[in-house]
């Protein structure tokens, strides 16, 4: 992928890297949010739209309040938009996905970066339960849909948000900083019906970055939207114990290539293991 000349300042240059301490806190974030909720953003959506190539079927609204108002609008998902047969997993959102095994160790690597699983989810109990299993990374670019669901029916047991500070999630910023462990996250422990226990996060990106989701849900529905994220590219992580899935194909032969694939919200992307 080619960088923005802004992110590869910010990330490769020292003077960047000072302005990038400041841009990281929370006090910008919420600067950035105030303006881009408000009527003055709205000249930044047909920018927005041409920039990024926004199909026109994901712009039916043309009175948008706000550049917020039209980055988290919502999309007519058809029941055959998602895919219902219960030994296939589905894709939670639209992005480009990224598959790891969670080796021995309990760590994975993310551009040339070692995360550890207890360090995402900050509890060591829980991260065992995932050792050998499969973590699942959907990175959301500017383009993509940033409203997300849920992978299947299940039971969400508890609900886990962990403060950081907010970076990119561009290729460039993984290259340089352990970037899914400092940022802002949530994530769910859900008892699905097909898949047993599986863990969904969200994480927050530069600039705004924020996560919305709807926490009153006890009882999940595959398919149902989980929440949304307002501006900034982001990302979804999803662990799975060992044995649970089979990627597909696809997705396998493009991550030996070492080539992010590109997904759809509701898609299959693997089976459930007999």
């Amino acid at each position: 992928m080619k960088e923005s000349l802004y992110i590869r300042f910010l990330y490769e240059t020292a003077l960047g890297r000072c302005f990038l301490k400041w841009l990281t806190q929370p006090g910008f974030s919420r600067l950035a949010a105030r303006y881009l909720n408000s009527p003055a953003s709205g000249w930044l959506v047909p920018l927005y739209i041409r920039k990024h190539h926004i199909p026109a079927e994901d712009c039916e609204c043309q009175n948008y309040s706000s550049f917020n108002s039209f980055f988290t609008r919502k999309r007519n998902i058809l029941p055959q938009d998602i895919e219902q047969a219960a030994f296939r997993f589905v894709s939670p959102c639209d992005g480009f996905l990224s598959v790891y095994p969670i080796q021995t160790d309990i760590t994975f690597r993310i551009k040339n970066i070692c995360y550890s699983i207890e360090q995402l989810l900050q509890n060591q109990k829980l991260a065992d339960e995932y050792q050998n299993g499969t973590c699942l990374i959907f990175r959301l670019a500017p383009q993509n849909y940033h409203r997300y669901c849920y992978i299947d029916h299940g039971l969400a047991v508890k609900q886990v948000s962990i403060p950081g500070i907010l970076h990119c999630v561009r290729p460039t910023a993984l290259n340089t900083y352990p970037v899914y462990i400092q940022n802002s996250r949530e994530y769910t422990i859900i008892n699905t019906k097909n898949f047993d226990t599986v863990i969904q996060m969200e994480i927050g990106a530069l600039i705004v970055g924020k996560i919305h989701n709807y926490n009153n849900h006890i009882y999940t529905e595959r398919g149902a939207e989980k929440g949304y994220f307002e501006f900034g590219g982001s990302t979804i992580i999803i662990l799975l114990k060992r044995g649970i899935i089979q990627m597909d194909e696809r997705i396998i032969e493009n991550m030996k290539k070492g080539i992010e694939t590109t997904v759809k919200y509701g898609e299959c992307i693997a089976l459930k293991q007999q």
